[in-house]
């Protein structure tokens, strides 16, 4: 497949075209989401840190319905919300997050960016898992977390190793299964929005973070929802 830099991402009129043929149930998640994110963050104290990780939920979160819409948009938002989610993780002591979101750079953003015949007519390419295949991406996702776990207690000192080293694990796994366009990947998503919504409550309850991003992977499992439940989506309908 031939390398070749998207340009359209310098173009308004191709933003706006992303944002269209959205379904009805999305468009309404997605502002409903982004005023939430707003919220939860003006209502608490006010810095730096706060900010950017609001600016990176809001982006995050409009990826992923990006990605539930099969539109490569997500690619740009997805690469933006990663590098701030990883300063964000740094910070947190959450280093398998750390390395989550450079798989999400790598699997997820890159492709679309740099490759776009990868991204066109994505929803036409969706299939599902055979047993063989589910075998391998199990044992995949159980490599991973051995080797994140292993980070996190070796390498890096997690406060967090478990659920952090979980949730990182799934994440990965599910990153893959959305590169090969294979519609299990939902099923990892949402354990992965579950172990995430864990993670990041115990990480503001243990005092380093905020509860922007408990909140936006809450947001995450509802777009999960309707990429089961809404028949105007791709990758189960």
């Amino acid at each position: 497949m031939k390398l070749q830099p998207n340009t359209n991402i310098f173009r308004l009129s191709w933003y706006l075209d992303q944002m269209r043929g959205w379904s009805f149930k999305t468009y309404m998640l997605l502002m409903l989401g982004i005023g939430i994110i707003i919220g939860t963050t003006v209502g608490a104290p006010l810095n730096a840190l706060a900010l950017i990780t609001m600016i990176a939920a809001v982006m995050g979160f409009t990826c992923t319905l990006a990605i539930t819409n099969a539109k490569p948009i997500n690619g740009i938002l997805g690469l933006l919300s990663a590098i701030i989610y990883i300063i964000v993780s740094i910070y947190a002591k959450n280093y398998a997050n750390v390395v989550l979101q450079a798989s999400y750079i790598l699997l997820l953003d890159l492709p679309v960016l740099l490759l776009p015949a990868w991204s066109k007519n994505a929803e036409k390419h969706i299939r599902g898992l055979n047993i063989s295949q589910w075998f391998l991406t199990l044992l995949f996702f159980m490599v991973v977390l051995g080797l994140l776990y292993f980070m996190d207690t070796q390498v890096f000192i997690s406060p967090r190793p478990w659920i952090d080293a979980t949730a990182g694990a799934i994440g990965v796994t599910g990153s893959i299964l959305c590169t090969l366009r294979f519609r299990e990947q939902y099923y990892f998503w949402t354990i992965q929005g579950i172990m995430s919504v864990v993670l990041w409550g115990v990480t503001a309850f243990q005092g380093d973070a905020n509860l922007t991003l408990f909140i936006t992977y809450l947001l995450y499992l509802s777009n999960d929802l309707l990429a089961f439940t809404d028949k105007h989506t791709h990758w189960f309908h």
